[in-house]
């Protein structure tokens, strides 16, 4: 269940948020949405693959963190232990709303924040405090307002970029096959990557109008991506080498 309400610091003044990673609050998962707006920092740790909504038929980039159905291989007893922690999750109990707001005159619907109240970060006695004593927002509820901002932002660019990317025919589909051991082996089906012999052969017209539009290189990010799963493979390795 969720209790979504708009966030306030007289409602919410003691409200404090439980920022450690941990399997209880939900982060051991596979896979996580990501957004074009954070290629630069997912790039360095996880794969980059595409996946259809099951009902509209449209495209959402994800993060691969696992091999396995409910298996994070950043996280363990520690925490998350990569160097960038994906926005849909670092954004924790938090997401943006929209309200009607009078700006210049005028009514315009205006992004704002939310908090999810039946989250189970969501503490008044031990965690980040999302106010000040006197109602300012803390460093850590701006930090939240950055990541809302580039995920809200993100979502948006995605639609144009996988527009781009199937205009130039960029887009197929890709199986997962990672063999671990000799006998643990995972096939990871119903993905989506860029065509890399397409990509390398795009002539210079279309190179010049996926760059102008901010595409190129999230397309190379892409691909520069799947290295990460062999880094998967090996982390997946070491965690059955001590099991």
């Amino acid at each position: 269940m969720t209790n979504h309400v708009l966030l306030n610091n007289i409602a919410h003044k003691d409200l404090k948020v439980i920022t450690r990673s941990s399997a209880e609050f939900g982060d051991n998962v596979h896979a996580v949405l990501t957004f074009p707006t954070e290629y630069g920092d997912i790039q360095r740790e996880y794969p980059i693959l595409f996946r259809k909504d099951a009902e509209s038929g449209e495209l959402h980039s994800i993060a691969l963190l696992g091999l396995a159905k409910g298996e994070n291989l950043f996280l363990d007893e520690s925490g998350w232990n990569a160097s960038y922690v994906p926005g849909i999750i670092a954004r924790g109990p938090f997401l943006i709303g929209f309200q009607d707001q009078e700006v210049e005159g005028e009514v315009r619907r205006e992004p704002v924040i939310h908090v999810d109240m039946d989250n189970p970060r969501v503490s008044e006695s031990g965690g980040e405090a999302v106010f000040l004593e006197h109602g300012g927002n803390t460093p850590y509820l701006e930090h939240i307002a950055a990541i809302l901002r580039g995920i809200q932002e993100g979502l948006a660019l995605s639609k144009a970029m996988f527009a781009a990317f199937a205009s130039h025919d960029l887009i197929e589909p890709v199986n997962i096959e990672a063999d671990v051991l000799e006998d643990v082996k995972y096939v990871l089906k119903g993905f989506y990557t860029i065509n890399q012999d397409r990509l390398a052969h795009l002539d210079g017209e279309a190179l010049e109008k996926l760059n102008k539009a901010g595409f190129l290189q999230g397309a190379f990010l892409v691909v520069a991506s799947l290295n990460n799963v062999k880094k998967l493979i090996d982390m997946k390795k070491r965690r059955l080498a001590v099991t």
